[in-house]
């Protein structure tokens, strides 16, 4: 029973974060890993900044 309530709050935890964008910087490392790209990878301080500008241009994608 016990076992059974932490794997439910470990997934709502994950899923939670994932909703939020936390791994978002992950997954750009590991896409720029499996496509081959020419460039070097951003550092996680040029990717968020980068996120945020490309955002800022485009705001009708997010709620707030």
């Amino acid at each position: 029973m016990v076992a059974a309530l932490a794997g439910s709050l470990r997934g709502f935890i994950r899923f939670f974060r994932d909703v939020m964008g936390e791994d978002a910087y992950r997954k750009y490392q590991a896409h720029h890993a499996a496509s081959g790209c020419a460039g070097p990878v951003l550092t996680e301080r040029e990717f968020w900044k980068d996120k945020m500008d490309r955002q800022d241009l485009v705001p009708g994608g997010r709620c707030c």
